[in-house]
């Protein structure tokens, strides 16, 4: 199916511009016309009302002549009381009379519209006047010819003319503005163009103009920013994914050929060992690599109603540490997730904090509000501030950390946090008189009533 086809946005705006002045040019056309029109019949009925009283004066001081002279496009009859033209201009003398109506009662004037009138062709406006005479009362006639709808032909041709021309500047002027607006957007898509993943360091630019283009090119400015970064730490993590996959690879490697190499003197069941360890160590780095692909991806099993204090108590219960757990659990404190996850979260902070303690380690459930918190808390040296963001980058490892466990794959955190982001919470490293003090704080299911005390 072929898809439909648009006009670009210049064309639209424009043609829509058109229509619009079209429409107004054309209202005020017949405005302008209506008003004309009205003018000149006004001014053709005054016409025909006054070349009617002039008869009528003249009548009356017996002064008619039987060829009567009226303004141009202006027909006048005098009919005597047997209802006979006396008198009348060029056009209708010696005709009968153009109408058949007379002012009624007392009254000495009237007027009608008549298409046409007796003898006359086409639609005209005809006055009548009753004029007293001592034999029988007179009439004058008085026809002014209507004027058309488009009063005349010069007129319509003006107006047409001029709106014409007034719709033609305003395409011309919508499209130039159009097309100014758009300028910087057709620079900011021919640099988008030019980005890619090896050429990602362009920047769209920005224009002098504060509107929304402007916003739009600082947005896309932003998003390009957020892209780098990814970027980066993209490449990143595949290298140190790539060192830290290496390292188990090329020692089991390297066991193996030296043991090769000597196969009479080497002590296999020992080396078997130290290659299973490097197994061992490349296995949990892959295992953490698809958790954090899994988490990346955001594939979810159903989640349920989750007890942090007794998750805590059950998995506790399951393994022995070599550090003393000390517990401050606080019943009720439930939020929805997935419990596999949330078990994978407490295990990596549980080991975190047993690699770096002393002797004890504190794990606390609370409730704050309508927020679940999970703490864990140990009595080691702690985490300065500036690097409680670097442990949770992935393949982050602190010397300190590196010097306790080398066998570490320092995804663990960056696990546990991404867990926390996926249940709608965070993880962070929070402020502690000693020791490392690891906060998570998600959602609770079921809301604090307002009546229930913390």
């Amino acid at each position: 199916m072929y898809g439909r086809r648009t006009w670009s946005i210049r064309v639209r705006m424009t043609v829509m511009a058109a229509a619009v002045t079209a429409v107004i040019c054309a209202v005020l056309t017949l405005v302008i016309g209506a008003g004309v029109r009205g003018r000149e019949s006004e001014y053709r009925r005054e016409q025909a009302t006054t070349a009617a009283l002039q008869l009528a004066y003249q009548i009356k001081r017996d002064r008619v002549s039987a060829q009567l002279a009226a303004p141009d496009k202006v027909d006048v009859q005098v009919l005597n009381d047997r209802r006979m033209v006396i008198a009348a201009t060029p056009g209708v003398r010696g005709r009968t009379p153009m109408a058949s109506f007379v002012p009624e009662g007392d009254s000495v004037y009237a007027a009608k519209v008549l298409c046409p009138p007796t003898g006359l062709s086409g639609c005209m406006s005809v006055v009548a006047f009753r004029v007293y005479q001592p034999g029988g009362d007179w009439t004058v006639y008085a026809a002014a010819k209507s004027i058309p709808w488009y009063v005349n032909s010069s007129l319509s041709t003006f107006l047409v003319s001029v709106s014409l021309l007034v719709i033609l500047l305003a395409a011309l002027r919508t499209w130039r503005t159009v097309d100014q607006t758009l300028a910087p957007v057709d620079a900011i898509r021919a640099e988008l163009t030019e980005i890619t993943a090896r050429r990602s360091g362009h920047r769209v630019p920005v224009p002098e103009n504060r509107d929304e283009v402007r916003l739009l090119a600082e947005a896309a400015n932003a998003t390009l920013d957020r892209l780098d970064a990814a970027l980066e730490r993209q490449r990143s993590f595949t290298s140190d994914a790539s060192h830290d996959l290496r390292s188990p690879i090329t020692a089991a490697r390297a066991q193996l050929e030296e043991a090769l190499m000597y196969p009479e003197e080497v002590d296999w069941p020992r080396t078997g060992r130290s290659v299973l360890q490097s197994l061992d160590r490349l296995q949990a780095i892959v295992t953490d690599l698809l958790e954090l692909a899994r988490l990346d991806a955001g594939k979810w099993s159903d989640t349920e109603p989750v007890d942090l204090a007794a998750l805590v108590t059950i998995e506790l219960a399951r393994a022995d540490r070599s550090k003393r757990i000390v517990t401050h659990l606080q019943e009720g404190v439930t939020i929805n997730g997935d419990r596999l996850r949330l078990v994978r979260l407490l295990t990596n902070l549980l080991d975190n904090a047993e690699r770096h303690a002393e002797t004890r380690v504190d794990v606390s459930v609370r409730r704050e509000g309508d927020t679940g918190v999970l703490e864990v808390l140990d009595d080691g040296g702690g985490v300065a501030e500036a690097d409680r963001e670097i442990v949770f980058q992935r393949f982050a490892r602190l010397r300190d950390g590196r010097d306790r466990d080398a066998g570490g794959t320092g995804l663990g955190l960056p696990i546990a946090r991404e867990i926390a982001k996926s249940h709608g919470g965070d993880l962070t490293i929070e402020d502690s008189e000693r020791g490392a003090r690891f906060v998570m704080r998600v959602a609770l299911s079921t809301p604090r009533r307002h009546d229930e005390p913390y």
